[in-house]
């Protein structure tokens, strides 16, 4: 984290950077027995050295989100906890035209290959990247995003997230922090951003245009951090032409147990002559719902502290009205766009499971943009 000075010199003024964050912050080990505590606790402490006052309501920062996900209820790759990554990181500085300051540039880079060697290469190692570029005329923000598994790391996750300042995160079991200032609620948000795939990853990488993350209990009230009631909800859209629906007449369970059209109306995933099977990639239910519709498949429990429900979603004529693509490879490779999502009415369009009774406008807490190179 930094912070940008504006100093005048006579008539001119330039752009200082100053580190608020630095090796010895970010150095910070764990003193505690109990890793999830001090992990709430630094992000905490760092968020207090990254605030920015500029309101009564302050901000803290971006998050960028980096995850191995080589161990869960069907694979043993990881037989113990996983060693940390190697991570190198390119300080934000100042890209200057003349005497002008036009960009202020940073990143980090580094893989889960403990034994690689970057310097010669990548290789067949693992490897990700992440840079940022702010244009201080208009204050926008460019993301460039690059991920590569291995061998022994074949499922890795990489995300640009947007949380919000206080509160649950989705995903999160503890008050975190972020840049959002103003909690999203739906059906009245939209998103804006402009996306330039350079490279897709093949058949099995889900990349998504939007993901977004949230939480409630499924009585419908909030979370508050047990893990053993609280369940993370996700909608995420997935872009990649190469992603194949697995909800299907034949394979019920990985679609959800109705539809909701643009108009309200309500069909069950057995209509075969009216669900939109190609609408869905997948659906699965959190792990602690007490009341489930035969057949129902439980999502994975070890990718999150609590239960999680996912609705995945592929191009479809039933989302474009909301700002999505209406079809396989819109803004795919070689197609840059700039998307305005209205976010709010799809996530109001979409089922997620809930006790009777429950309230249906969604809280969302947090959002996700993945690999962007704009």
């Amino acid at each position: 984290m930094y912070h940008l000075d504006r100093t005048s010199l006579g008539m001119e003024s330039k752009c200082v950077i100053h580190h608020r964050v630095n090796e010895l912050d970010n150095n910070l080990r764990r003193p505690y027995t109990d890793p999830d505590f001090y992990a709430k606790e630094k992000e905490l402490y760092l968020a207090s050295l990254c605030e920015v006052q500029n309101s009564s309501d302050p901000w803290q920062f971006w998050m960028v989100m980096l995850k191995n996900g080589n161990f869960d209820k069907n694979t043993t790759l990881c037989p113990e906890n996983g060693k940390p990554p190697l991570v190198y990181h390119n300080y934000s500085r100042l890209v200057s035209y003349g005497d002008r300051a036009v960009s202020l540039i940073g990143g980090f880079y580094g893989t889960y290959d403990l034994d690689a060697d970057l310097s010669k290469g990548i290789g067949k190692n693992s490897y990700f990247s992440v840079s940022w570029q702010k244009n201080l005329g208009t204050g926008s923000w460019i993301f460039s995003h690059r991920l590569t598994t291995s061998s022994k790391y074949p499922w890795l996750m990489l995300y640009l997230r947007a949380d919000a300042t206080k509160g649950l995160n989705g995903g999160y079991h503890y008050d975190g922090r972020g840049i959002m200032r103003k909690l999203p609620v739906s059906p009245h948000f939209k998103v804006r951003l402009t996306l330039d795939v350079k490279r897709g990853g093949g058949s099995n990488s889900q990349f998504y245009l939007l993901d977004i993350g949230s939480c409630w209990k499924n009585n419908g009230k909030p979370c508050d951090g047990n893990v053993l009631t609280d369940v993370t909800r996700y909608s995420e859209m997935i872009i990649n032409p190469e992603t194949t629906s697995w909800c299907r007449p034949d394979n019920l369970v990985s679609c959800p147990p109705y539809h909701v059209t643009r108009t309200g109306d309500i069909i069950y995933r057995n209509e075969t002559s009216r669900f939109p099977y190609s609408a869905y990639h997948l659906y699965c239910t959190p792990g602690n719902a007490e009341f489930l519709e035969k057949p129902y498949d439980i999502c994975d429990p070890y990718s999150n502290p609590q239960a999680q429900e996912l609705v995945q979603i592929l191009p479809h004529p039933e989302w474009a009205v909301h700002g999505y693509p209406a079809k396989q490879g819109d803004g795919w490779v070689g197609d840059p766009r700039t998307w305005e999502l209205d976010v709010g009415a799809l996530s109001s369009q979409l089922y997620f499971y809930q006790l009777v009774f429950v309230f249906r406008n969604m809280k969302f807490a947090s959002w996700s943009l993945l690999p962007c190179s704009c």
